[in-house]
């Protein structure tokens, strides 16, 4: 056991009270949600920020000592990698997203350029007896996931939001309705289910209004998959539905098509009962139609509304209307009416 003082702390350690002055252990287990303490041994002029545990993003540099947690991610749009079977300090391995996962890079989007490559110190050690110096590997989380819990939403509405792709919208959907709903005098609670940690969106949706807001991680889930999906959503609905909001609303992060669980979700009949509107989020026509597509014939979902990059102007809006017989209401340039439809369609369902 050695010493170590970090300079930044990810927001994957969120639910742990971690100082600047860390103990760290050369074991290192190779499982997902483990936090470890590395060094970046280079500088990056595109993504290269880091969200720490206040919610504020900080920019990465070379030297800095930062925390996160092991993990994979499979993002389009990202870094791809996978969770290491075996570390010791001294080896190398990459920042995979601003939220803190660390892992081995496989392929990068040009976009962002290649990671961040980190020296690994060791895993941060959490001493949870009292009056004892033992340690043990500090975890992602504040609970376990219970895969075989009891599933009620006690009958509140929940309005889910489901993308054709990652930045597809959904997170400025989710915004403009929880907005919206407050305004109008609903209680509003929300949640991301699928994604590779990150606060930044359910930060979002808590400025926006929600009263009460949980993610994935809370659980220690690093990044979900279509095995944890749907144990994670059930735990997230039946979480919020105990405070007894008038609705929730929940973000799918990532696509219909993708490996992060959101097919999966769709496909449990019982969450499925449990969600009173859809939104499809898409970022051209195309895709609004091909989303349209899957949730009406796979999941037997009629979306309520088509928002997202294929409606920025009326030329999108008049071909999800003409080709999909869906109404289309840009989030940004027309929230409120988005919100409205969204209300409407609670009243619908109470009365």
């Amino acid at each position: 056991m050695k010493s170590a003082v970090v300079d930044k702390i990810a927001s994957v350690a969120q639910h742990n009270d971690l100082g600047v002055e860390l103990r760290l252990s050369p074991d290192i287990p190779c499982e997902e949600g483990v936090l470890v303490a590395a060094r970046v041994l280079n500088n990056k002029s595109r993504y290269n920020q880091l969200e720490l545990t206040s919610g504020r993003m900080a920019t990465v540099n070379q030297g800095d000592v930062v925390v996160g947690a092991l993990g994979h991610r499979k993002a389009l749009r990202g870094y791809s990698g996978h969770l290491p079977t075996a570390l010791k300090p001294g080896d190398i391995i990459q920042l995979l997203n601003i939220g803190g996962v660390l892992g081995l890079c496989d392929s990068a989007n040009p976009d962002v350029g290649p990671p961040f490559d980190c020296e690994v110190l060791g895993t941060v050690l959490s001493f949870p007896y009292l009056g004892e110096r033992i340690g043990v590997p500090a975890r992602a989380g504040a609970h376990a996931l219970d895969s075989d819990g009891t599933f009620d939403t006690n009958n509140v509405p929940v309005i889910a939001l489901a993308g054709t792709c990652m930045d597809s919208g959904k997170t400025a959907a989710a915004c403009a309705i929880v907005g919206r709903l407050r305004h109008l005098g609903f209680n509003v609670s929300a949640c991301k289910a699928t994604g590779v940690s990150l606060r930044r969106d359910v930060l979002a949706m808590e400025d926006a209004g929600a009263s009460d807001t949980m993610i994935f991680s809370d659980f220690g889930i690093v990044t979900t998959t279509a095995s944890n999906g749907p144990a994670l959503t059930r735990a997230l609905l039946g979480g919020l539905a105990k405070k007894s909001p008038d609705v929730i609303v929940l973000e799918l992060g990532d696509g219909l098509l993708g490996a992060y669980g959101v097919e999966a979700i769709l496909s449990d009949e019982a969450i499925r009962e449990a969600l009173t509107a859809v939104v499809l989020c898409a970022n051209d026509p195309v895709s609004a139609w091909g989303g349209a597509k899957i949730l009406r014939n796979e999941y037997d979902i009629e979306p309520a509304v088509v928002t997202g990059p294929a409606t920025d102007n009326d030329v999108g809006v008049q071909q999800i209307d003409e080709r999909m017989s869906l109404p289309a209401i840009n989030a940004l340039s027309n929230g409120v009416a988005l919100g409205d439809l969204i209300a409407a369609r609670l009243a619908r369902e109470t009365a």
